[in-house]
């Protein structure tokens, strides 16, 4: 997940015809102070600018710092249920505005239209998660010995907040970081993912129409290294939150000071065991849904199949049959299963692991970049399936973040568990068994944040816990769920005498 769309945003032209963008500061949708721009590409088709946005400066970033600073102190005593209406608003615009929203997700980032759709409504439903649930999320009441005295504890925001976001899932890893954000009282800086900034800009203005004070919410496009580090380290700051690669998520974690908060989800390779007497139909379903539905785009992704040796054949056949059965083409188009990578630097790490796993282990299909009247504008690569693959290959190691899947054999339970823990990631993990021991040591010995059984390991619910292990994240605090809001609050304990 990166920034590189912005790394040529200086030479990027002002183009006549397409819809320039702004940022929005302190209550106001305005442009940039460099005058520049950068073009966000659809990457199914390079031809098609989805629309330009500013190429912001440090000096953009400071001022919106500075005006969620100064908003602080009366969005943290604004009602909770006029905070709860505004998000509950929001969420009525993304809703009532999906079908265009969906449509411009699917040009600028490259999912199926349907996922896109799904992942606004999705969207809005967090939103109207968190409007409940923060109006219950208090402090606790103590019992002690004192008749003439009650001790409590209240939950108080912690004052400005960044939100930094991917390009992957750029409204809902928002939604579930901003939303609770604002409901528990904090005020948000949101510089989104500069390969997918409408989408960004599209929940930002959901806030704005449903009547968000000034300064509460700021937003604000830029390349990583020019914006970041004025929402990172000032003192003000006293929270980040982001979704990312490993390297930038320990390169922030690692320039500021111990009293901000960092929350960060990382990166991952991830496992799906098929044990001997999995269900292989289901299994290989499991497996294409997991690691190639999304182009292989997701952090919680399948990227690693560890199969028992018993099966491995079997598995393999109906796998690399499907896979090579699977429609690859434009997201916009209906009956397509795979589209493309959403930017060419990804594409360029794509097809270098490719390389790679070629010198390392065997491939059984694909890995090619498409060519022709359907694909030579875009970034395709058709999936690529390697066999033979040994602990010590860098395609098993390695998060690659594309449409390949690595084949590991494995000659029993306790194998299977060695191997798939085999790695500096735990942030999801699988398995397709049918055997109760399995599935119950399996949630317990497994080195993962997120477990699942006879499921992919994509997805997750809006109201469970969601985080990883290892270097997948920070794991002090969870996203989603109820856990979600203990980032944004700190804990005042009160001794309240008569």
């Amino acid at each position: 997940m990166n920034d590189a769309a912005v790394s040529m945003a200086r030479a990027a032209p002002v183009r006549d015809g397409i819809e320039k963008f702004k940022n929005y500061i302190d209550g106001e949708w305005v442009a940039g102070r460099t005058g520049a721009y950068f073009d966000d590409v659809n990457p199914a088709d390079t031809s098609d600018i989805v629309g330009q946005f500013p190429a912001s400066s440090a000096a953009d970033a400071e001022v919106a710092v500075r005006a969620a600073a100064a908003a602080c102190a009366s969005w943290k005593k604004t009602p909770i249920t006029v905070r709860a209406r505004i998000l509950n608003g929001a969420a009525s615009y993304l809703e009532t505005h999906v079908d265009r929203f969906a449509e411009e997700l699917t040009r600028e980032q490259g999912k199926a239209l349907n996922l896109s759709k799904d992942e606004i409504l999705r969207s809005a439903q967090t939103l109207r998660f968190y409007a409940v649930e923060g109006q219950s999320f208090a402090g606790e009441t103590f019992p002690n010995d004192d008749a003439d005295m009650v001790v409590y504890t209240q939950r108080e925001p912690l004052g400005v907040v960044s939100v930094i976001t991917p390009w992957n899932f750029p409204v809902s890893i928002a939604a579930r970081k901003i939303a609770p954000a604002l409901i528990a009282g904090n005020t948000v800086v949101f510089k989104p993912s500069s390969d997918a900034p409408l989408s960004g800009y599209r929940l930002t203005e959901a806030f704005v129409a449903a009547g968000i004070p000034k300064g509460v919410l700021n937003f604000v496009t830029g390349r990583a290294a020019d914006v970041g580090p004025a929402i990172t380290v000032p003192p003000v700051v006293r929270a980040i939150s982001f979704t990312g690669s490993t390297s930038a998520g320990e390169q922030i974690h690692r320039s500021v000071g111990f009293t901000t908060r960092t929350q960060m989800e990382l990166g991952g390779k991830n496992p799906l065991i098929v044990m001997e007497d999995a269900d292989l139909d289901k299994a290989v379903d499991l497996t294409i849904k997991g690691g190639l539905s999304l182009s292989g785009q997701a952090c919680t992704g399948t990227s690693r199949v560890l199969v028992m040796q018993q099966v491995k054949a079997a598995f393999t056949d109906k796998f690399v049959a499907r896979v090579k059965a699977l429609k690859i083409g434009s997201g916009l188009v209906a009956g397509n299963d795979i589209g493309p990578l959403a930017t060419a630097r990804q594409l360029e790490t794509v097809l270098r692991y490719i390389e790679i796993g070629k010198r390392e282990a065997t491939l059984l299909c694909g890995g090619e970049r498409l060519s022709g009247p359907a694909y030579g504008r875009g970034y395709y690569v058709s999936p690529a399936i390697f066999t033979d693959v040994t602990q010590d290959m860098r395609i098993a190691r390695e998060e690659i973040f594309g449409p390949v899947i690595a084949l590991i054999e494995v000659t029993s339970y306790a194998d299977a568990i060695a191997k798939a823990n085999d790695t500096e990631y735990g942030l999801s993990a699988a398995i397709a068994t049918r055997n109760p021991r399995y599935i119950h040591d399996f949630a317990n010995d497994i080195e993962s944040g997120t477990v699942k059984i006879n499921r992919t390991t994509t997805g997750n619910l809006i109201n469970a816990p969601f985080g990883g292990l290892k270097r997948s994240s920070t794991s002090a605090f969870r996203e989603s769920g109820r856990a979600g809001l203990e980032f944004y609050t700190q804990i005042k304990t009160v001794y309240r005498g008569c």
